[in-house]
């Protein structure tokens, strides 16, 4: 696994840039146990989005959020060929959670059914966040949720 955690420095606004952000991301390659490790790396980020930025979580996000990367991550181990990518980024107002994989189906987002066996993990993900986007990509594709923060 590849880890890496990085913030931008505060500098000389740039109107190209994007706004500064908590970065947060690792490449997993499906062995055993990376779904949790993929869930210890969103709560380190939290975490530290918390103390570092004054993020404030509502009642739910915390626990929404990281059931959205265990649906992600899962959804990547299962349909892809190869690595997957999870990248978090947030500031004090939104945190995403976006997952790169080789695959370049899309996911499918059923109608709310409880008679169906499996399928779920994309309406879960509908469910829980913001909002959600997904893309092909030159790599396969990115499927992004993202959320917004109580302030």
């Amino acid at each position: 696994m590849n880890e890496q955690v990085t913030s931008r420095s505060a500098g000389c606004p740039d109107r190209d840039r994007p706004p500064e952000v908590l970065h947060s991301a690792e490449v997993f390659d499906g062995e055993p146990g990376c779904i949790a490790r993929a869930r210890a790396l969103a709560d380190r980020f939290l975490a530290r989005l918390a103390a570092e930025w004054l993020a404030v979580f509502g009642e739910h996000t915390r626990s929404d959020l990281l059931l959205a990367v265990s649906e992600l991550v899962t959804n990547a181990d299962r349909y892809s060929q190869g690595p997957y990518l999870l990248e978090l980024e947030g500031t004090a107002q939104r945190v995403s959670v976006t997952v790169y994989d080789s695959s370049t189906s899309l996911p499918h987002l059923y109608a709310p059914d409880p008679t169906r066996p499996g399928g779920h993990g994309m309406e879960i993900v509908v469910a829980v966040c913001d909002r959600l986007t997904a893309e092909r990509v030159p790599v396969g594709k990115r499927i992004r949720a993202e959320f917004q923060l109580s302030s």
